[in-house]
């Protein structure tokens, strides 16, 4: 889920400067489904964005924001 996240901005794994996963972190799937949380908390940072996990009712997603300021809004992460 995460290198589809990246892409969607323009991004790829080479772009990570920093994160909190493990390997073995880096391979357990989200659920985008209902049900239990399954992935792990974690902080992505890269030079444009910073990534980091969002749920709602058990649907797991990665939301993201701009590291830096641009003067664009952030919509609400997880409930509705």
């Amino acid at each position: 889920m995460l290198s589809r996240t990246l892409e969607e901005y323009g991004e790829s794994f080479a772009d990570i400067e920093s994160n909190t996963m493990t390997d073995e972190d880096m391979d357990t799937e989200f659920d985008d489904g209902y049900g239990g949380e399954e992935g792990c908390p974690f902080t992505v940072w890269t030079k444009s964005r910073v990534y980091f996990p969002a749920c709602y009712d058990g649907a797991e997603w990665i939301a993201s924001v701009a590291r830096n300021p641009n003067g664009k809004p952030t919509g609400h992460v997880g409930g509705g």
